[in-house]
């Protein structure tokens, strides 16, 4: 099944209130070729380059194409942890997130002075192993602190649709927080979107675009239907400086590493402890109520 095309929001791009007014109502933007495809491409050559020294991209291929052959490797495995571990430590991966057309947008949303979380994530999504494809789920459930957090996806490359991408539940983040179920994929929880009258969205995405949605908007990963390349993408997520933020996202990203360390082989000091320059109030982490596993999701 076709989802419903993204509505871009290119033309009001400069038109704050605007923009305001229909990231209120859809609880997303996308915006297309808004970073320049170069440095896109430069940070995915770097990645590609690392997974291709540990074998996930075939040594005999362009490591821009990401064609692999290598058994799929899932977020909690040691293997995919060790590689993971690597990438966080790329500067490149870190200093894309500070991207003046990021910041532009998110500023023109939350019209304050604004922390990107420093917790960046990176996706390496192999196409296979689909039924761990990242489940509907909403970010306030795993990053809490405040609500009025953006999150940017953006795919390293051109993603068609066989390669997945990413989908949105159009409208989602005026339904408050649904009710979750333990699920496979990356974050282990399902939003129950079954009484959700609402309609999915998605679009091919080309090299360059960039995906903003509320930290209340249901969304999901796409399965990866290649059958020989790896998707791979980053997550970027910015707040009000003045709210309230989880303590967790202070640190590197799933919590191994420490900044110290991910920062050892940097050439520039410029976006290391940035975050320090604010009097932040940070919180804990709080358990999350599971609900019993649902019958289904309506899509």
């Amino acid at each position: 099944m076709t989802l419903p095309t993204l509505i871009k929001s290119n033309n009001i791009q400069h038109d704050g209130a605007v923009l305001r007014q229909r990231a209120d109502s859809q609880g997303y933007l996308f915006l297309s070729a808004l970073i320049d495809p170069a440095e896109i491409v430069q940070i995915r050559g770097e990645i590609a380059s690392i997974l291709q020294q540990v074998g996930w991209i075939e040594a005999d291929t362009d490591p821009l194409l990401a064609i692999t052959g290598h058994q799929a490797c899932l977020t909690g495995s040691p293997e995919f942890s060790r590689v993971y571990d690597i990438i966080q430590r790329l500067e490149s991966f870190h200093s894309l997130a500070h991207h003046p057309s990021l910041f532009r947008i998110v500023e023109s949303l939350l019209q304050t002075d604004v922390l990107l979380q420093p917790s960046n994530i990176a996706r390496v999504i192999f196409p296979s192993q689909l039924e761990q494809t990242t489940p509907p789920h909403q970010d306030y459930v795993h990053i809490q602190g405040t609500p009025d957090v953006w999150t940017v996806w953006i795919p390293l490359g051109d993603c068609p649709r066989r390669l997945g991408g990413l989908s949105v539940l159009v409208g989602s983040h005026r339904l408050g927080i649904l009710p979750v179920s333990k699920s496979l994929g990356a974050g282990g929880l399902r939003a129950d979107t079954q009484r959700a009258d609402l309609e999915w969205a998605s679009s091919p995405f080309e090299c360059g675009d960039v995906l903003f949605f509320h930290s209340h908007t249901v969304h999901q990963g796409l399965a990866n239907l290649s059958g020989n390349q790896l998707r791979l993408s980053v997550d970027y997520r910015y707040q009000k400086a003045s709210d309230p933020v989880m303590d967790l996202v202070l640190g590197p990203h799933q919590g191994r590493l420490t900044w110290s360390e991910v920062y050892a082989d940097w050439e520039s000091d410029r976006y290391q402890y940035y975050w320090q320059k604010f009097s932040l109030h940070s919180v804990p982490k709080q358990v999350w109520p599971i609900e019993a596993t649902p019958t289904g999701d309506n899509q």
